[in-house]
């Protein structure tokens, strides 16, 4: 049997090795949503964290399939057949929780639940598709929880609610510029977008404190992104190009609407020896309800619908829902030093357009509490993100991905991942 002092030193591995993990998730996973602080037994806690993520995709075998808009870097020719098609990012994090009473508890927290980087930049043969795309979200979140007791446990019922903001952009080759002309422009154009939206959260847990165990079933909501807005700049490809094109030329403010997913996450843990912990998590995200999104002129809103035959332009993801499974143990060694592994798999959302195929992680992490109320952490994940291929994808009657097809190969990825926990 677990004791009082073991649940205390341990169960924290659990978020500990799983700060890495998250972050090679399908879609535009990033942080996502992480509420472990609310269950820290401590009246008052404030955590503190940050995450370096290295992917490695290389992209290669690429063909330009579409002669129609220019072959090649600059629309004339020429080009590279590979690409480094990812960027490095950080992933940071603040939580602060206080309990109110024996039963209730509240965290605040901010993260960046979703996001993407990719950065083939402007000397592969897929410039038609894609030279630097950036995505970006801000989630401000409030999270509590009523706990009381049940059987040898404790039922805990959790709500909250979160506000975010999203804004990124893409940029891509329009247009083959060739004379004189291409000393002025360069033919390409870029998309801009931003919103705010609110979303919320509800789930239960069952935890036995003797025994280290919980087991909590966490739903978070859409967040509906109904009025996004931005611009669509195409200064860069001249409008003497095509004089009946009314966009060229100039910069045109744009509409459209996303949503953010919703996800379901079951996690578990349990003391399963003396100073012993093993822990495990299934979450499924409906990665799904971002297929095409169409960008429209605002000029056109109320007159037409928004959609793939209205668009000046559109930012093309073809998801499939994601599925992460993650299981692990951890060990306690003293009363300042414990360390945790966990093994982790991603199922690839791309389905044959994109390059976001299948997972692996295994993750590390150790825990440091020089003194009661400080804790710090240090973990890094390591991973191998499956190879496959981009082209083509029918969606709705209509042909994407047939400007470019590319291939790549079994890739590395790897996280680090420091926090500070302070504690009363």
């Amino acid at each position: 049997m677990a004791s009082r002092r073991f649940s205390k030193g341990i169960t924290s591995l659990v978020l500990l090795s799983s700060l890495a993990s998250p972050s090679f998730a399908g879609g535009l996973e990033r942080g996502g949503y992480n509420i472990d602080l609310l269950f820290d037994n401590s009246r008052f806690a404030v955590q503190s964290g940050a995450t370096y993520v290295m992917p490695q995709r290389k992209l290669k075998n690429v063909k330009d399939t579409d002669a129609t808009d220019g072959l090649g870097t600059n629309g004339i020719g020429g080009g590279s057949t590979t690409a480094d098609d990812t960027e490095d990012y950080w992933i940071p994090y603040l939580g602060v929780k206080v309990g109110l009473g024996d039963s209730i508890d509240c965290m605040g927290d901010f993260s960046t639940p979703f996001g993407a980087h990719t950065n083939p930049g402007a000397d592969w043969l897929g410039v038609n598709d894609n030279i630097e795309t950036k995505i970006s979200t801000r989630n401000y979140g409030a999270t509590c929880s009523y706990r009381f007791d049940m059987g040898a446990g404790q039922l805990r019922l959790i709500g909250g609610g979160f506000y975010q903001t999203v804004d990124g952009f893409k940029t891509r080759l329009v247009a083959p510029i060739t004379g004189a002309a291409a000393l002025v422009y360069d033919g390409t154009g870029r998309l801009d977008l931003a919103d705010q939206a609110m979303g919320w959260r509800a789930g239960i847990a069952y935890e036995i404190e003797e025994y280290a165990f919980r087991a909590s079933l966490v739903y978070n909501s859409k967040v509906k992104y109904d009025d996004l807005t931005g611009t669509v700049d195409l200064t860069e490809v001249p409008k003497a190009l095509n004089p009946a094109n009314p966009y060229l030329g100039v910069v045109t403010p744009v509409y459209g609407s996303a949503e953010a997913p919703d996800s379901v996450e079951l996690k578990l843990q349990s003391g399963i020896a003396p100073d012993w912990l093993a822990f495990g998590s299934v979450k499924w995200t409906n990665w799904s309800v971002l297929q095409s999104i169409a960008f429209c002129p605002k000029a056109t809103k109320g007159v037409v619908a928004c959609s793939a035959s209205s668009q000046l332009t559109s930012l093309d993801l073809f998801y499939r829902d994601g599925w992460t499974i993650s299981g692990g143990v951890g060990h306690k060694f003293n009363d300042q030093w414990a360390g945790a592994l966990s093994l982790t798999w991603d199922r690839g959302t791309s389905q044959g357009y994109g390059a976001q195929t299948d997972t692996w992680t295994l993750g590390a992490g150790v825990s440091y509490t020089p003194v009661e109320n400080v804790e710090w952490r240090l973990a890094g994940a390591l991973g191998i993100m499956t190879g496959g291929e981009s082209g083509t994808y029918v969606y709705n009657g209509r042909t994407y991905g047939n400007d470019v097809s590319y291939s790549f190969g079994d890739d590395l990825v790897a996280a680090l991942s420091t926090s500070v926990k302070v504690k009363f």
